[in-house]
């Protein structure tokens, strides 16, 4: 009955850790790719040591807390987890939670004295869990639209950075399973 959506910006993680619903794909593309450079049907790549960020952005319409909403926050790293990340010392990570549940007002009438402006409904604790599986699932589902929808770019001093050939992404999984 509530929705949890997610946004994220990636740019985290080795090619060797990253996996599709458990399938290596990562470990996968990179044999190939060994096996055309050793063939000599493409440049070797360079990988970088350098781990990188993730954003993770998820906002939801469930009545949730404070609390409630640092503690959905920290479930994006079951997502991230799920298709390869680890967290390293180097990578930065960020995860923030936000609901659109209560509208509070910006600017209510003015007093001098504490005065209770309105109550809030909030969902009680033992039953958040569908919410934290939801966010698990959303973060995974973001990072591979975020990753399957990349195109092509050229960044600083004329580096290339391909996408992800999804056509070889979907000839390894066949393959795989």
């Amino acid at each position: 009955q509530y929705i949890v959506g997610v946004l994220v910006q990636c740019n985290y993680g080795a090619q060797r850790d990253f996996r599709i619903t458990g399938v290596p794909i990562g470990q996968m593309i990179i044999a190939e790719t060994e096996d055309a450079v050793k063939s000599k049907q493409m440049p070797e790549a360079i990988e970088s040591n350098k781990d990188g960020s993730i954003i993770v952005v998820i906002a939801t319409d469930a009545p949730l807390s404070s609390t409630q909403l640092q503690r959905l926050a920290k479930r994006a790293t079951v997502g991230l987890s799920r298709v390869g990340g680890w967290g390293s010392n180097s990578s930065g990570d960020i995860f923030i939670a936000f609901s659109t549940a209560h509208e509070i007002p910006r600017a209510p009438k003015f007093s001098w004295n504490p005065t209770v402006s309105q109550t809030i409904s909030i969902i009680e604790d033992p039953s958040i869990n569908a919410l934290f599986e939801a966010t698990a699932d959303a973060v995974e589902e973001a990072i591979y639209n975020a990753l399957c929808m990349a195109e092509d770019m050229v960044g600083p001093m004329g580096f290339e950075v391909k996408a992800m050939d999804l056509e070889k992404v979907k000839q390894l999984m066949e393959k795989y399973l």
